[in-house]
């Protein structure tokens, strides 16, 4: 649950900024006009991304694998702390200073959300190892809803707080990384950190014997790591070069670059950071929008809790296909209704409103369990250990890529298109849900150190048992 919470930093961030596009005391602070300013709009957002995606390229997999999983998820939630300060308190009309704490707390994250699965990964047990991973999407969800219920309350009293209106929204960010940054120094290190690290056999047992249950689970399980590290020690790299020496790791990150290309593209990106500029082509009320808004992260909450029974029960390739299916046909409806129904001044009646705002809803009951859990779920457990953290900085941080590279021009593609945007995103979610048929494997329940044999690859613990000498010592998992 403590790494985990790393993800709230996401979710609240993302949709702090939806919440302030929706603040006029805002947009005055920093000389914005929605209509005239969407360039701008799109590069403060993308500028986010922009520091997160150098993070995961070039320090959350190196700070992990030098420091530990902990100190890296400390650092990410210490650079968020820093970067809130600077957003809440930039100077009138210095839109820089506020770009820079983007930029910051991009690189905060960045990093934090590197660690925080690879953590997760490794101390979970495979058989819930999905049902574990499934709150770090969860997370999302509260950061979600956090910020958007905080941003609904400050909405009813706007005159009176003025610029602490949107002020409000974002000095709360420092709440979550606070309250991790205590937490963090009272869990245990990753053993398998322990054993890559500093060969320290008697630290992972220590770390392992907190979270499972009998010393023979313990003494086996630091077996199977000792044999998988002594294999891609020996036989691959001992670094991060086997991301390319090796043609299976080099297969496996091709593809989780396309699934977690494929979640951004698949509309929750744009929705969760625009649903503010979208909601003003249907409804007229600011109020009421982030009312929606508040209400779609509360049920984010609820949704995301399907993938808890159903990652590990039903397994990662059903909730892709089935979750895409869905999505797609949500993204047909939405632009169908909106353009088959007449404008009111500019928006339209409140039972199409109401119509397009509960399809948008089975959007994200689709999209929560599949393509929001699972994509992280996958990711974190399909690398091996020689280049675990480095290989899920990149792969969570290809989301930023094509967030920088679609959010930059979204809302002038919503300004010029309207609702019809909406079919790009009908066709990418039905495209990916081929693309898992045809080339995802199936993960549940594998352990972590015997993925690779799935993607052609040796089976690391069987390969370092024999350099090792335990081939006798054995134990075939059932």
């Amino acid at each position: 649950m403590v790494a985990a919470m790393c993800m709230v930093l996401y979710g609240y961030d993302a949709s702090v900024y939806n919440s302030v596009q929706g603040s006029q005391n805002w947009l005055a602070y920093f000389d914005l006009d929605t209509e005239r300013d969407t360039y701008m709009i799109g590069l403060i957002n993308t500028s986010y991304t922009i520091g997160a995606i150098v993070a995961g390229f070039f320090f959350g997999g190196p700070l992990a694998d030098f420091l530990g999983r902990r100190w890296g998820m400390w650092t990410g939630c210490f650079l968020t702390v820093i970067a809130t300060f600077m957003q809440a308190f930039a100077p009138r009309h210095n839109l820089g200073c506020f770009i820079a704490g983007r930029v910051l707390v991009g690189l905060g994250q960045g990093i934090a959300l590197t660690s925080g699965p690879v953590y997760i990964g490794e101390m979970a047990p495979p058989p819930i190892r999905g049902l574990i991973m499934a709150f770090w999407q969860l997370f999302y969800s509260v950061g979600s809803f956090i910020a958007y219920w905080i941003n609904y309350a400050c909405s009813l009293h706007r005159k009176t707080l003025g610029d602490w209106d949107w002020r409000m929204v974002v000095i709360f960010q420092i709440m979550v990384p606070i309250i991790i940054m205590v937490l963090l120094p009272f869990q245990p290190e990753s053993p398998r950190w322990h054993i890559k690290r500093h060969g320290d056999i008697d630290a992972a047992k220590s770390a392992l014997r907190k979270i499972r249950d009998t010393e023979q689970e313990v003494e086996d399980e630091v077996l199977a790591i000792r044999e998988a590290l002594e294999y891609e020690k020996e036989a691959i790299s001992n670094n991060y070069t086997a991301l390319f020496k090796d043609p299976s790791i080099r297969k496996r990150l091709y593809l989780a670059f396309i699934i977690n290309i494929g979640q951004q593209l698949s509309g929750q990106g744009t929705l969760n950071t625009y649903s503010t500029a979208i909601y003003k082509k249907v409804w007229t009320s600011t109020q009421t929008i982030n009312l929606i808004n508040a209400l779609n992260a509360t049920f984010g909450i609820l949704f995301t809790l399907n993938a808890t029974w159903t990652a590990d029960r039903f397994g990662r390739r059903w909730l892709f296909i089935i979750g895409g299916i869905g999505m797609g046909v949500c993204m047909l409806l939405v632009p169908i209704i909106g353009q088959t129904t007449p404008d009111l001044n500019g928006t339209k009646s409140k039972p199409v409103g109401i119509s397009i705002v509960f399809l948008l809803f089975l959007f994200i009951f689709f999209y929560k369990p599949s393509w929001g859990a699972t994509t992280w779920i996958w990711t974190s457990e399909i690398f091996s250990m020689n280049v675990r953290a480095q290989a899920i900085g990149m792969c969570s941080q290809m989301q930023n890529v094509a967030n920088t590279i679609f959010q930059q021009f979204f809302p002038t593609f919503l300004k010029n298109e309207g609702l019809k945007c909406l079919y790009f995103f009908m066709a990418t979610n039905f495209v990916l849900v081929v693309f898992v048929y045809f080339f995802i494997p199936e993960t549940k329940q594998i352990p972590l150190e015997e993925i690779d044999v799935l993607f052609g690859g040796a089976n690391h613990v069987d390969k370092g048992a024999q350099i090792l000498g335990c081939e006798d010592n054995k134990i075939t998992t059932v």
